[in-house]
């Protein structure tokens, strides 16, 4: 896991990406260090370059709001990655963790996914574990089934590097998601676990969480090679569930007309004897501890 000083961390990862060439500065294989030095990222910041030491060495951990945005601008933040150097760099308030109850989907919205047999649907916790899943879902993607942990499946399990089409893009959004969700709470057990468990076992994953980049789970479009019906292309749309704090909803579907929509009909004629939302509780314990 990273280490207390994690704003620090945050900033020094953005600074090793970015390329000195962007700035107009000298690159190449003469530079000591990867990136941009400190004393650059605060020229380009306007700070003095002792200041952002500082920050970078967790010796001010609070800086205003006007140097977050300006050190946002150096790294050409999205607003995901603003929002985080944000969380960052917010004071902490040091509360007891509560024991949680494990995360699981209300009824309400089990029964409205039900009532989708034809487009894929899913809920997902705070940490990518794999909530709840109507039949189709689960058909179109394993990683999509109840209580599988899509960070691990990602890494971990070899089928998901052919279930992928663009494997390399989806390993990376999945990293970075994962940091959007669980934010600046880094001491979460069940994020531990995983990071853990993964920092071990698979050097992908290791490379790619180091670099902390930050993506927000809205939109976007995944290409599947699905072992029953071939190539499948769905667009996704994700909704945040109102009364369950980290809880996602995401919803698949397929261009009208297309190939892949005629694919998906038949992957949902072929599991039509199944029925119901498949919902269990999660294999692994998800509170906090």
């Amino acid at each position: 896991m990273d280490s207390d000083n994690r704003l620090g961390a945050y900033l020094r990862a953005r600074r090793e990406l970015v390329r000195p060439e962007e700035f107009g500065m000298p690159g190449g294989n003469h530079r000591r260090v990867a990136g941009l030095r400190r004393e650059e990222v605060a020229l380009l910041a306007g700070m003095s370059a002792d200041y952002y030491t500082r920050i970078e060495q967790g010796r001010d951990k609070h800086p205003s709001e006007q140097v977050v945005e300006a050190l946002a601008r150096v790294f050409a933040l999205d607003e995901a990655g603003r929002a985080h150097l944000r969380e960052l760099a917010r004071p902490v308030v040091r509360r007891k963790r509560v024991a949680r109850r494990p995360e699981r989907v209300g009824p309400g919205l089990l029964r409205l996914m039900q009532a989708w047999p034809n487009t894929p649907a899913m809920v997902l916790g705070r940490c990518l574990d794999v909530l709840a899943a109507n039949p189709l879902a689960a058909a179109v993607n394993s990683c999509s089934a109840p209580g599988v942990n899509q960070v691990r499946m990602v890494f971990l399990d070899p089928e998901a590097r052919d279930l992928y089409a663009d494997w390399p893009t989806i390993a990376a959004e999945t990293v970075a998601i994962l940091r959007a969700c669980v934010g600046a709470d880094l001491d979460d057990p069940r994020l531990i676990e995983i990071v853990g468990e993964l920092s071990l076992k698979s050097e992908d994953f290791r490379r790619l969480w180091a670099r902390h980049d930050v993506r927000a789970k809205t939109t976007g479009l995944k290409r599947f090679h699905n072992p029953m019906v071939g190539a499948l292309t769905l667009s996704y749309e994700t909704f945040a569930v109102n009364g369950a704090p980290g809880q996602m909803l995401i919803v698949y579907h397929a261009e009208p007309g297309s190939e892949s929509e005629r694919s998906m009909a038949l992957l949902g004629s072929m599991i039509a004897s199944e029925s119901g939302v498949l919902d269990r509780p999660v294999d692994v314990d998800t509170r906090h501890g």
